[in-house]
């Protein structure tokens, strides 16, 4: 599904390069559910921009789902991005003034979906997550945990191949980081490809393997648990 090959990515300050990412090499395959780990300045957000296609490498070679991703361009890249990515960022993101089935149609209206679909898609990921009971909520009506829970089906109602998340729970409590825990261990059940960015040992566990990044290149990798171990929150 993911296939980097010796990938690096260099930025410029001023006439200083600043290398972030150093020859990357990594696999996901279809029905993984991953982690990547790593301290503050790792490299592990530029890293998950990379694979979102959000970024291009600097060098090296990218594919997903068998598409060559280094060489596109901008148009492309959002074309690829809507209809194989589907993106959980640590702030929710969803627009204040929209109901909870409003926020979950948006990827699918620039798709071009017609409305009638849109409306029952949007309302079949919210059932799929738990909230089908909170359609018409808007975000200040939910509490937090439900309005990651609304921007999960969001990124889930185009079915896209891979699920990216970066720190999912950094903006939650112990209690709703866990019920996020477990839906994205519901959805890894039935198939869905997870790549997570997480700093917190405890959160990383929850993914079956767990890739170490440091000083921007992989410094370790290992099985992990593989479930939620809701004593490690205690």
């Amino acid at each position: 599904m993911v296939k980097l090959e010796q990938i690096t990515k260099t930025y410029q300050q001023g006439k200083l390069p600043v290398p972030v990412l150093q020859s990357i090499d990594l696999e996901v395959g279809e029905g993984e559910y991953v982690a990547i780990m790593g301290p503050s300045g790792s490299g592990k957000t530029t890293l998950m921009n990379l694979i979102g296609c959000l970024d291009l490498p600097t060098t090296g070679r990218y594919e997903l789902d068998g598409r060559d991703i280094q060489s596109r361009k901008e148009r492309e890249l959002a074309a690829i991005r809507n209809q194989l990515i589907g993106f959980v960022f640590q702030q929710f993101n969803l627009l204040p003034k929209e109901t909870a089935l409003s926020n979950v149609q948006l990827p699918l209206v620039y798709a071009g979906v017609a409305r009638k679909d849109r409306e029952a898609m949007a309302k079949q990921a919210l059932e799929r997550v738990g909230l089908g009971e909170r359609l018409n909520f808007r975000p200040n009506q939910l509490s937090g945990g439900q309005q990651q829970r609304v921007a999960i089906a969001r990124a889930l109602v185009n079915h896209p191949k891979v699920l990216l998340a970066d720190e999912p729970t950094g903006a939650l409590d112990t209690k709703a980081g866990i019920q996020v825990m477990k839906l994205f261990q519901e959805l890894n059940r039935e198939g869905v490809t997870i790549i997570m960015i997480t700093h917190e040992p405890e959160i990383a566990e929850c993914a079956k393997r767990i890739i170490v990044l440091r000083d921007g290149k992989i410094m370790e990798e290992r099985t992990g648990r593989g479930y939620v171990q809701e004593e490690e929150y205690e």
